[in-house]
């Protein structure tokens, strides 16, 4: 079972490579909202995405036969990214598998990090096609959100959030299949139950909300959204009871307020986020979620990978 201590030892783990992002404060909306709104710059990490903080706790707590046959994954990009850049250190070898619609941008960019990446089909197919890759390749699966190492990885995007923010009242995170917002959870909870976390989904991918409507994971049989980075159609077996443990509300957003979104980060707060790292801000702008009556906000930009094809979709 993962607890603070996780997060903690994965932040020791990873601190002589990974460095903290920055807080941002957003003037534009933090005068409309008439408080401080702080974006949590995760788009400044290394790959340009959190995801690197979990694939380095994840492979420097490998073990050998772990490794041997080399690692697999199914990645809509960022994960992709963060793994293929940690195994490239390690000299391990990466397999990604990848949604024929990936964005260009985070495949070119996994291929030049020495990842073979394979497009196939929707994002289920291409977790059909993995499965059976692991089993011909004798690969390692190293899941983007549904392991507990790469929970405690993305967890310390927490930690650092509640050192960098002591008056922040409320964290909204994007959710696409929930490890961050899990890790993160655990810290809150630990550290300062009384902050609100809010989860937020784009309104064509919503699994987490899908899943607290079943009663656990089921899988969405379509998912429709530009924000590729938080389109997963099942949420974890370890995501689940974390986001139901920890997060205290749900949102969803729709396409028209993302694309909003997208350019306030663009024209107001001047940073060239990618659509899934949008969400929280479309939330706020759109007032769709209930916030506590006082203190400072925090969004987390999960990321700001997105080649120029695609971000002139958002101009």
């Amino acid at each position: 079972m993962i607890t603070l201590e996780h997060l903690q030892q994965a932040q020791a783990r990873i601190a002589d490579t990974l460095s903290p992002t920055p807080l941002v404060l957003d003037h534009a909306l933090s005068d409309q909202l008439e408080r401080r709104v702080w974006l949590k710059g995760e788009l400044f990490q290394r790959t340009g995405a959190f995801k690197p903080r979990g694939a380095l706790n994840w492979l420097r707590t490998a073990r050998p036969e772990e490794l041997a046959g080399g690692l697999g994954a199914v990645s809509a990009g960022n994960h992709a990214l963060g793994l293929a850049w940690a195994a490239r250190d390690a000299a391990v070898p990466v397999t990604i598998v990848m949604p024929e619609n990936a964005s260009p941008f985070k495949v070119a960019g996994s291929r030049a990090l020495g990842a073979e990446v394979i497009l196939h089909g929707d994002i289920n197919e291409a977790w059909a096609l993995m499965h059976r890759l692991v089993e011909e390749r004798g690969l390692t699966l190293v899941h983007p959100y549904d392991d507990e190492r790469i929970i405690a990885g993305q967890g310390t995007v927490g930690l650092e959030i509640l050192e960098q923010a002591p008056e922040a009242s409320v964290i909204l995170c994007p959710i696409g299949g929930g490890g961050l917002i899990g890790g993160i959870g655990l810290a809150v909870a630990a550290l300062r139950p009384s902050l609100t976390l809010i989860g937020v989904e784009p309104a064509g991918a919503a699994s987490m909300a899908h899943a607290w409507s079943r009663g656990g994971p089921v899988r969405l049989e379509r998912v429709t959204t530009c924000a590729k980075s938080l389109a997963a159609a099942l949420v974890g077996e370890h995501t689940y009871p974390l986001s139901r443990a920890h997060v205290h509300a749900l949102a969803a957003v729709d396409e028209a307020a993302i694309h909003r979104a997208m350019r306030h980060l663009l024209y107001q707060a001047k940073l060239a986020a990618e659509p899934g790292a949008a969400v929280g801000v479309a939330a706020l702008l759109e007032d769709t979620v209930a916030l506590p009556p006082a203190g400072d906000i925090v969004v987390v930009i999960t990321g700001g990978n997105l080649g120029r094809e695609e971000l002139e979709d958002f101009l």
